[in-house]
C-alpha cells in the first residue's frame, strides 16, 4: 500500500459526505470513527479535507485550467478527488509532489474510480508542469472578482463584504476565512481556576496559554487527537468556546438569585458561562426548540455539575403566549440568535457555499420576531443581551436600530462588533445591551 493512501482516501470521504449536506465537521467525525489514525494523521486530514472545502472554487479553476474537462462537467467522484491532489499540490508545501500525486491516484485505483486512475494521474501532472512553468489560471483583474476567486467565497457574498467594510477590510476578512481557525477553551471557574489548570496541561506536555482580556479563558495551540481525551473533560473542568464567544455573557453580568432567561441556548457554552458567572446561584432558564440540541445542552450540565439551568422544549417566538406568567419575569435576558454565521467561517467551511441571501432575509425575519416576542419578558428594570456569530449588518446593527426605532421605551446601552482578522484568532461576533429607558 502507497505511504499516505488511507490519509487521502478519508479526506476523499469526507468531501463526499460534505457533498451530500453534512456538515463538515460531522463528516470528520463519522469518517474517522471508521480508522485508527493517530493525531497527526488527523492533523493532516483535517487540514487537507478542510482545506479542499474551502477552496473548492480556487480548486475548480485549477480543474478548469489544466482539465480538457470544466470542473461542471467533472463526475462528482472525480472532482473532489481531483480536489484532494491539487489542493497538495497548490496550498500543502511540505508534501512533495510525487507524493501528492502517487497516494491520490492510489485511492482511485482502489475506488470505484479505477477507470479514471489515470486522468486523475494525467490531470495532476499537468498542474505540476503549470505549477512548475508558472502558468497560472487566468483571473479577473476586478478587485472583488478576483478576491472571490483566490479566496474562493461566492462572487455575492464578497460583494457584501465590500459593501459593508471595504475593500481593504474584506481582504484581510477574506484571508481569515480561510486560515486555521484556534481551539480555544473556558475554564469551569466553579470547578478549577486558569493557572491551576494550566498547570494540569502543561504536566501533561499540552501546549497551552491564556488568553488576554479573559478571565477564564485558554488557548490551545497545538491540536489534540481527540478534545475529549484532555485532562478534566470527563470532570466537567472546562467547554470549548471561542474567545468572541466568550465575550457575550458577562455582558450581562449575570448575580446571585437573578432571574435570566436563554432564549436561543443548545447547546449551551453561554448557557454554563452565564451560571458560571452566577456562582450557580441564579435562576436560569434555557429554551430551545430543538429537543436533540437541548439534549446537547443537558449533558453538558451534567459534565459542568452546573444545578441553576432549567431547560425548557419551546420556540421563543411563542412564549409569551405558552406561559404567559413569564410577563416581566426576567431580571436578564440573553438572545443568541440563530444568523448566517458569517463570522464562523473559518471554522464551519462549508458554510459559504449552503448559505445565500434568500437565507440571510429569512433569519432576519426570525431575529426581528424573536426580539419583538422576548422584550415583554424582560422587568421594567432588567437588560437584554442580543448577540450573533455574523458580521452582516443587517442582522446586527441595523437590525438593533429598527428595533429601538420601533420601541420607544428602551435605549442602547452598548454594542459592538468584532470582525474575523487574518493575524489575531476569533470569530467574528456582535452583541448589542439593551435596557428600558
Amino acid at each position: 500500500m502507497i505511504k499516505g493512501y488511507l490519509q487521502r482516501k478519508a479526506s476523499w470521504e469526507i468531501l463526499l459526505k460534505v457533498s451530500s449536506g453534512i456538515y463538515s465537521d460531522h463528516a470528520l467525525e463519522k469518517v474517522l470513527k471508521n480508522y485508527e489514525f493517530n493525531s497527526l494523521d488527523i492533523a493532516f486530514i483535517t487540514e487537507l479535507s478542510f482545506g479542499c472545502i474551502r477552496y473548492r472554487k480556487f480548486l475548480d479553476l485549477w480543474i478548469d485550467h489544466t482539465s480538457k474537462l470544466s470542473h461542471t462537467k467533472q463526475p462528482p467522484k472525480l472532482r473532489w478527488l481531483l480536489h484532494i491532489g491539487l489542493y497538495q499540490l497548490l496550498k500543502m508545501d511540505k508534501i512533495p509532489f510525487s507524493a501528492a500525486i502517487s497516494s491520490t491516484v492510489e485511492v482511485a485505483k482502489k475506488t470505484d474510480l479505477k477507470g479514471l486512475a489515470g486522468t486523475v494521474n494525467a490531470i495532476l501532472r499537468n498542474t505540476v508542469r503549470h505549477i512548475e512553468k508558472e502558468h497560472v489560471p487566468k483571473i479577473s483583474s476586478d478587485e472583488i472578482e478576483r478576491l472571490s476567486s483566490l479566496e474562493s467565497l461566492p462572487i455575492w457574498l464578497v460583494k457584501e463584504i465590500v459593501n459593508w467594510v471595504g475593500i481593504k477590510e474584506a481582504k484581510n476578512i477574506a484571508k481569515a476565512f480561510n486560515k486555521k481557525p484556534s481551539i480555544d477553551l473556558r475554564i469551569n471557574s466553579l470547578k478549577t481556576d486558569l493557572n491551576k489548570f494550566l498547570n494540569e496541561l502543561a504536566e501533561c506536555n499540552i501546549n497551552a496559554t491564556a488568553i488576554s482580556q479573559l478571565k477564564n479563558g485558554i488557548a490551545l495551540n497545538s491540536n489534540p487527537r481527540s478534545i475529549k481525551k484532555l485532562p478534566g473533560y470527563s470532570d466537567g473542568l472546562w467547554v470549548v468556546q471561542d474567545r468572541s464567544s466568550q465575550w457575550v455573557a458577562p455582558l450581562l453580568n449575570p448575580m446571585k438569585g437573578e432571574k435570566i432567561l436563554d432564549a436561543c441556548s443548545a447547546p449551551g457554552s453561554k448557557t454554563t458561562h452565564l451560571a458560571q458567572l452566577a456562582n450557580d446561584d441564579a435562576e436560569i432558564l434555557a429554551v430551545d426548540r430543538s429537543e436533540k440540541r437541548l439534549k446537547i445542552l443537558q449533558s453538558n450540565l451534567e459534565r459542568l455539575n452546573i444545578k441553576s439551568v432549567k431547560t425548557l422544549k419551546a420556540d421563543a417566538t411563542n412564549l409569551v403566549d405558552i406561559q404567559p406568567n413569564l410577563i416581566s419575569y426576567f431580571d436578564k435576558i440573553l438572545i443568541d440568535a440563530p444568523c448566517s454565521g458569517i463570522g464562523t467561517l473559518a471554522r464551519n467551511p462549508d458554510s459559504r457555499w449552503s448559505l445565500s441571501k434568500d437565507k440571510i432575509n429569512q433569519l432576519i425575519l426570525l431575529q426581528e420576531r424573536l426580539l419583538e416576542s422576548v422584550l415583554p419578558l424582560l422587568k421594567r428594570n432588567g437588560t437584554l443581551v442580543y448577540s450573533t456569530c455574523t458580521i452582516c449588518p443587517e442582522e446586527n446593527n441595523f437590525l438593533i436600530k429598527r428595533f429601538l426605532t420601533k420601541n420607544k421605551e428602551i435605549k442602547l446601552d452598548s454594542e459592538k462588533q468584532i470582525l474575523p482578522k487574518f493575524d489575531e484568532p476569533g470569530d467574528g461576533f456582535y452583541a448589542a445591551k439593551i435596557s428600558y429607558k
